[in-house]
């Protein structure tokens, strides 16, 4: 399921060699899937470290915890060890391999008082950004039936996402209302923030990018600091983390971007395909390197992905090809509605977890979030093991009440985690004394409640000593004990027992911090939790079939995949507003379907359904342009006795 490769250990292509002893100058390498792009950065780090470079000035960066983590632990076992193969010991300062939102982070903790924030500022994540937004519309007596919250959020995100600051937003007549509305929510929004010495995902590229644009002086410093810089998913790349990468750049132009515009599928949050599209001109004197050569999947799995992208003409030609054997042929099923459709998968997945194919090894693929319900129910009631995707950790209402205790004690302005700890668990504390509390009317409450926010601050105040005396793990443990929520959850009965048990699991994510000084760890160990993506939630430990979008897809591997829900207007994809979507959105939907394609290193079964219920309505659909791009000679029909399989648990398997 993660990015291993087929490719025999320590050994390279002649395109993969090029890439890595290319080292001087700007390069960009157009990798395709699954041609070993992670283990071409990993060995281009070593080669420059086996060449005389420090480490330290050496910066990868990728789009997710999950990926950064992957590319830390082999460019750690790869330095190592020599060409040789002796051990060398372990090098005192690793690269500096980030996401660019962490990066953002350890910026702005470093040059704080040149942004004019604290050190200590709190992440806000997307459901903290709704929240504020929420209470905004209270605020100036918007409605969220009209006008949807979440939406409003997404067009800030979009716009900070371009650049854009709140005195450069432009209200233009052919936006329409919803334009006015950012217009007036936008600066509310701010206020909040502001108030709780916060920043919100997009402000720690937004804020990283002004920084280094306004003050050469700090942009001089990390140039001088990195002097080889390598980006990941150049492709997904919005115009902010463009803008801080071109500035990191040194007067040497020591850049190397990887990429591959047929997965770009990301435009939706502001990835701009134009990025790599250009590298050539923003880079005149720049190398390009063609990874085409396929570790991950079948002949014929290539086959239909190839014939599938080949038709879109936003592309740098390139053809995928591979020595691995010539592989089954792409099961198709139609069925008659999607509760068919998600019995087939079922069944079928079932099929292969008898024959020996571990479920992790399997995954369901679909284009829009509200696909997973059924295919959830059905495999719940055939017995067989699951994951979904898009339940995050770190959103868990018991997970989020102890790292606001963190977070309040790190940063006493921030006022919204405290309104959410201040009577959790239950210190009668209700609500009209929250208001009083938070207006300022502290001094008027009784003295006994007086006395209860007193022992609350205490709380607080040895939270804070302990976050800089002990490892991270430590704290998160005393948090639970000293807070009183482990005894509510003892006795809560066995969903309190289950959110203990989370809560433990927070502690053991604390503890991949314990190497790093207290203060430092816990900071750290704050970002990574805001910062988590989907793909970081997925336990590889879980023995379990994924069921996942597409979007979240990018970047893993399975045996066998399925992927579902193939009709016109469901995939590619139609809008909710019924308008037609435009040439470039369907290049960008087939790009989708190629990633889709391309996740599978064995088989691939792909359905839909005569009907289905969309959008409130059930319709009746047409097959996917998509399936008809894949030749005929690559593709078999698959049929199977729905009304034949049972009904109750199915496997008796200790996973």
């Amino acid at each position: 399921m993660s990015k291993s490769l087929n490719q025999p250990a320590g050994t390279l292509n002649s395109e993969q060699r090029k890439a890595v002893i290319s080292t001087e100058g700007p390069l960009l390498i157009l990798a395709g899937a699954g041609a070993g792009k992670t283990k071409t950065i990993t060995e281009r780090i070593r080669h420059l470290v086996h060449t005389g470079v420090t480490p330290s000035t050496i910066l990868a960066i990728t789009f997710t915890n999950k990926a950064a983590k992957e590319m830390r632990e082999r460019i750690e076992q790869r330095l190592d060890t020599c060409p040789n193969g002796r051990s060398v010991g372990r090098v005192s300062k690793q690269p500096f391999v980030s996401t660019f939102h962490s990066l953002g982070v350890h910026i702005l903790r470093e040059q704080a008082t040149k942004v004019g924030i604290v050190r200590h500022f709190t992440i806000f994540d997307r459901d903290d950004s709704k929240k504020a937004v929420r209470e905004t519309f209270l605020a100036l007596g918007l409605d969220p039936k009209t006008y949807d919250p979440g939406r409003i959020m997404s067009i800030i995100s979009r716009e900070k996402g371009k650049g854009t600051s709140l005195i450069d937003y432009d209200v233009g007549e052919e936006h329409g209302n919803i334009s006015n509305v950012v217009a007036q929510v936008w600066p509310e929004y701010e206020k909040i923030l502001t108030r709780n010495n916060a920043l919100d995902f997009d402000d720690l590229l937004l804020k990283t990018m002004n920084l280094l644009s306004k003050n050469s002086e700090v942009r001089a410093f990390y140039q001088q600091i990195w002097h080889y810089i390598h980006i990941d998913e150049y492709q997904d790349t919005n115009r902010v983390q463009y803008e801080i990468s071109k500035m990191l750049v040194g007067e040497n132009k020591n850049i190397c971007v990887v990429g591959d515009i047929d997965q770009n599928i990301y435009s939706w949050r502001g990835a701009d395909i134009k990025n790599i599209l250009d590298f050539e001109k923003d880079y005149p004197n720049a190398r390009i390197i063609t990874l085409e050569e396929n570790y991950r999947s079948t002949k014929t799995i290539l086959e239909a992905a190839n014939a599938v992208i080949e038709k879109n003409k936003i592309r740098l030609k390139k053809n995928l090809f591979t020595i691995n054997p010539e592989g089954e042929k792409i099961g198709l099923f139609e069925g008659f509605d999607e509760v068919s459709e998600a019995a087939f998968i079922a069944d079928k997945a079932a099929e292969f977890i008898k024959k020996g194919t571990p479920p992790k090894d399997m995954v369901v693929l679909y284009r829009a979030n509200f696909q997973s319900r059924v295919l959830e129910e059905t495999f719940m009631n055939r017995g067989i093991p699951y994951q979904l995707l898009g339940t995050r950790f770190f959103e868990r209402k018991e997970v989020k009440d102890i790292v606001s205790y963190l977070r309040v004690a790190l940063n006493p302005s921030n006022s919204s985690d405290k309104r959410r700890i201040i009577n959790t668990p239950t210190r009668g504390i209700g609500k009209t004394t929250v208001l009083k509390i938070f207006s300022g009317n502290e001094s008027s409450l009784p003295s006994s409640m007086q006395t209860k926010l007193e022992n609350f601050k205490i709380l607080l105040e040895e939270i804070t000593k302990i976050s800089k005396q002990k490892k991270p793990s430590e704290t998160v443990s005393f948090i639970i004990k000293a807070s009183g929520l482990e005894k509510e959850w003892k006795d809560s009965g066995d969903e309190g027992l289950a959110r203990l048990e989370n809560a433990y699991e927070l502690s053991n994510f604390a503890s991949r911090y314990d190497h790093e000084p207290p203060e430092e760890g816990v900071l750290n160990f704050l970002a990574d939790a805001a910062l988590q993506s989907d793909q970081d939630e997925m336990k590889e430990e879980q023995n379990a079939v994924r069921l996942m979008t597409v979007h979240a897809s990018k970047g893993l591997e399975f045996n066998i995949v399925f992927v579902a829900g193939l009709e016109e207007g469901l995939f590619p994809y139609q809008k909710l507003n019924g308008e037609n979507i435009d040439s470039e959105e369907g290049e960008e939907e087939r790009r989708l379907f190629y990633v889709a394609l391309t996740r599978a290193r064995k088989k691939i079964f792909l359905s839909h359904a005569e009907t289905r219920t969309l959008f409130g309505r059930r319709q009746v659909n047409i097959p996917s342009a998509f399936i008809f791009d894949i030749p005929e000679t690559l593709i078999e029909e698959e049929t199977f006795d729905e009304y034949s399989l049972p009904r109750k648990p199915l496997l008796e398997i200790d996973f």
